[in-house]
């Protein structure tokens, strides 16, 4: 059984989209996208700095257009697809609820409101690696933050305000060790909320399509067909918490074989290796980065494409 995921903000990193323009067929695509878009993502994915890139505005777009290009460079149909937060809006045109442009327009708007909204007052996320997970939650709601992101055993990612993620970091569980990440706000947090009202009313405006690939939601790793359904769960879930644990227990349950991560991969990935290992479950994992990897990245997804089919009609 085939898994595709797309990665979402923090993955990003300067210079990562260099290899792929050597691919013209990607580099056409990309151009498209940034036509849609109205950003250079060729110049952004490949010149621009870190401080750049950071930048909500531009990184989800730069992210979501990434993913949508590199998935049409593969072959297998995957059996069920996913997006760790903006990255839902890739894995939502990979399903067939939604076209590039409409994910595209989407993406352009979630990042200019998450940053306004973020303007608003200073706030961040801070990964916790390790500690008793019952301990970790409770320390995070004491310091009044929120667990945004619920990545499995031993990862949950806080958001709030600066204020309080330094609060937290003086007075984190034994074992639990607090780390900033690169992000310019409180995503997944009601921080956001300002953002979910602007979002809505252009999601309402789109004609959706039912998905032909199973959608795993961020929400509660629910499987999704209804198209109208995919995008209000996506657009609510620029406010809400991130369930990725949950995501990765129903494709434990749907008996998945291969987890093939967008790129720029690695996040997910890693997260992915750990808990299958710990589920004693043998997944095959691949994180697709460069062009070079491409031959190998179609095997892949027809080797895993093939098990779904058989699975499917056993």
């Amino acid at each position: 059984m085939l898994v595709i995921v797309a990665p979402g903000q923090g993955a990003q990193t300067p210079g990562f989209l260099a290899p792929w323009l050597e691919e013209p067929s990607f580099a056409a695509r990309i151009g498209w996208l940034s036509a849609v878009v109205g950003l250079d993502l060729a110049h952004l994915g490949t010149a621009a700095d870190d401080d750049t890139i950071r930048d909500t505005s531009i990184a989800q777009p730069l992210l979501v257009g990434s993913a949508l290009a590199a998935s049409e460079q593969l072959g297998g149909k995957p059996a069920a697809v996913a997006g760790h937060s903006v990255g839902e809006l890739a894995a939502a045109v990979m399903a067939g609820a939604l076209t590039a442009e409409q994910a595209m327009v989407l993406v352009r708007e979630r990042g200019k409101a998450m940053a306004d909204a973020a303007a608003v007052t200073p706030t961040g996320m801070t990964a916790v690696l390790g500690g008793d997970r019952d301990e970790v939650l409770a320390a995070i709601a004491a310091a009044g933050l929120t667990a945004a992101n619920d990545n499995g055993p031993g990862q949950i990612v806080a958001a709030g305000t600066m204020e309080q993620l330094a609060e937290f970091a003086d007075s984190a569980p034994k074992g639990a060790r607090p780390r900033p990440l690169s992000v310019a706000g409180a995503f997944h947090s009601p921080h956001m909320a300002p953002a979910v009202d602007h979002v809505t009313g252009l999601a309402a405006a789109i004609t959706v399509q039912e998905a032909t690939t199973d959608f795993i939601t961020n929400s509660d790793g629910t499987v999704l067909h209804d198209g109208r359904e995919v995008l209000d769960r996506i657009v609510g879930q620029i406010a809400r918490p991130v369930r990725w644990d949950r995501c990765l227990e129903t494709m434990a349950a749907a008996g998945i074989t291969g987890f093939l991560e967008l790129p720029p991969a690695g996040t997910l990935a890693g997260i992915a290796k750990r808990w299958f290992r710990n589920q004693g479950m043998d997944v095959e994992i691949l994180s697709l980065n460069t062009p070079d990897q491409l031959d190998d990245a179609r095997a892949f997804c027809e080797r895993h494409a093939a098990s779904s089919q058989v699975a499917a009609t056993a």
